[in-house]
């Protein structure tokens, strides 16, 4: 990234009840291996092992830590697009104005289009996507004919940017 920042986007997962999900089942199987380690109560009708209980914190604990470690960055320059979707991707994907012969905000529907949020791969011809909530992306469109859809939660913003930049090609 060259050149200077004109719009910038760092989104994570903020949907409620993703993350009472994962805290709760984390704290199920916390308060499990507490109960059954500590206590010597067995947990449940049909107790694992000890050892079974524990590993089977690993799993909850992976998903909180990577649900934590996500992260999409998008950023807007002179020269044109750059997006990463850590810990996935390192090193920013760049979109030069030149090989987009399209770029503009919409809305969609993730689950429809897409079949949820996350690096989506849609249906139908949609193309790719990456987000994390919400209904507004910045689509492009290769001059080869690629898709990809990048969610954001400042539509607003980013048409101001492309706007201003004349690249607003629909």
């Amino acid at each position: 990234m060259e050149s200077e920042t004109l719009f910038s986007e760092n989104q994570r997962f903020s949907q409620w009840w993703l993350w009472l999900l994962l805290i709760g089942l984390t704290g199920l199987i916390l308060y499990g291996i507490i109960q059954q380690l500590i206590f010597g109560i067995p947990f449940g009708t049909k107790p694992a092992s000890d050892a079974g209980l524990v590993l089977t914190l690993v799993i909850p604990v992976s998903l909180l830590a990577l649900f934590i470690a996500l992260r999409l960055e998008t950023r807007i320059t002179r020269d044109g697009i750059y997006v990463r979707f850590l810990p996935f991707q390192k090193t920013f994907r760049y979109y030069s104005w030149a090989n987009l012969s399209k770029s503009y905000v919409r809305k969609y529907s993730a689950i429809l289009e897409y079949g949820g949020w996350g690096y989506r791969f849609g249906f139908f011809g949609k193309g790719s996507a990456l987000n994390v909530s919400g209904n507004k992306g910045l689509q492009l469109i290769t001059i080869d004919g690629k898709k990809m859809l990048i969610g954001t939660r400042k539509p607003e913003e980013i048409t101001e940017t492309l706007r201003k930049l004349n690249q607003i090609k629909e």
